[in-house]
């Protein structure tokens, strides 16, 4: 259809258009080693932060549970689809959050839609991070509710929002960990900020859980902030836990609210239990292995030691996620590409996933890097930035 073709060409003339890698397995070269078309790549933008995707543990959990509970769960949590994994993964995630109760989704995606449309409605407002996750606009916008944005992680701009005269500030809602920058939220002022306001909180601190905090219970802990400060704390398992799926933890009332007014929970198949399994292997080695974690935050200072002799001037982030601004889409693009010849996976980020003059290099790193690869990449990205700067 041309305008198909014409809307199809507009995204290749201004380097918009997304392309997927296959990986076709995994190499020998280490554990972050994918095998694609390409050739071996050492997988530099993963959200596996803990490296357990790939571990046995979970896909032994998985196999079991398929073998004596099916592959699918054959129907929504409400119908017949909620067994005995789910329940045991819920009240494992409630208490591994301090919360008392967990509720399971599909995708982080489906937990955002549905805190969005369950506690914010018509005649309301909901206030959101301008960096938030697509999810929680997407959510916004669908509550019905009247969406504003304040300025990011500025806690001021969203008071100001909320003094504003008019409808009540329902719900303010933002990421943990900014998924694309790596920096944190100031949830501690957020916190007392929608207490002044009677305004429900929802932080998604999808990667911030399992990473973040002594206990890797997230930002929140970090901040010190409970359910009564953040009655709202969405999750992902698809992340650090290495799984897939999501959830929101809260107090009992509010989880129940949720599981009645959830649109994504009511009207969709459950998550298959053998994910659960796994995602229950997962979280006990998130509790017992702390050396991942450890290690996760050596190797994040190792890489930005590196990167600063190196003369690469990385966004102000502690986490792993650790961005790489450059001059444009096509100049992310083509640092891409080289990397990709070095044998380095590092994906090129461009609108409108991140502002317009923010298009970067998303370098996630992963308690199973070694110091040689992350060493090389180091070496890599200097090459790449100087020859994508030049082309």
């Amino acid at each position: 259809m041309p305008a198909l073709r014409a809307a199809l060409a507009q995204l290749d003339a201004a380097q918009l258009r997304r392309e997927r890698l296959t990986v076709e397995g995994f190499g020998d070269q280490g554990e972050r080693s994918l095998r694609t078309a390409e050739g071996s790549l050492v997988d530099f933008s993963s959200n596996d932060y803990l490296g357990l995707a790939r571990h046995p543990a979970l896909a032994e959990a998985m196999a079991a549970s398929a073998r004596s509970r099916g592959a699918g769960s054959g129907a929504s949590h409400l119908i017949t689809g909620h067994g005995a994994e789910h329940a045991a993964l819920e009240a494992e995630l409630a208490d591994f959050t301090q919360r008392e109760r967990a509720l399971l989704f599909c995708s982080g995606y489906m937990a955002n839609l549905a805190v969005m449309g369950a506690f914010a409605g018509r005649g309301e407002r909901v206030l959101l991070d301008r960096l938030s996750h697509a999810s929680l606009i997407d959510g916004a916008r669908l509550s019905g509710a009247r969406l504003q944005r304040y300025a990011h992680a500025d806690a001021a701009a969203c008071e100001r929002l909320a003094s504003r005269a008019g409808a009540p500030a329902a719900l303010i809602a933002t990421d943990g960990v900014f998924s694309m920058d790596g920096d944190l939220a100031p949830v501690r002022e957020l916190a007392r900020l929608a207490a002044s306001h009677a305004a429900w909180l929802a932080v998604d601190d999808a990667h911030g859980l399992g990473v973040v905090g002594a206990g890797g219970r997230g930002t929140l802990e970090l901040a010190g902030l409970g359910s009564a400060a953040v009655p709202l704390l969405i999750g992902t398992l698809g992340k650090a836990f290495g799984s897939c799926g999501a959830f929101v933890a809260g107090g009992a009332e509010v989880i129940e609210f949720l599981m009645q007014k959830a649109r994504t929970y009511i009207y969709t198949t459950a998550l298959p239990q053998p994910v659960a399994a796994a995602s229950r292997a997962a979280l006990r080695l998130v509790r017992t292995e702390v050396w991942r974690r450890e290690l996760l935050a050596a190797n994040v200072a190792r890489f930005r030691s590196l990167a600063a002799a190196a003369g690469l001037h990385l966004l102000p982030s502690a986490t792993p996620i650790q961005p790489l601004l450059l001059d444009s889409a096509a100049a992310a693009l083509a640092a891409q590409g080289l990397l990709a010849r070095a044998g380095y996976r590092v994906v090129a980020i461009r609108p409108p996933t991140v502002p317009a003059a923010g298009a970067r290099l998303r370098i996630t790193l992963a308690a199973t890097h070694t110091a040689a690869e992350i060493a090389g990449l180091v070496g890599a990205l200097a090459k790449a930035r100087a020859q994508a700067g030049d082309s």
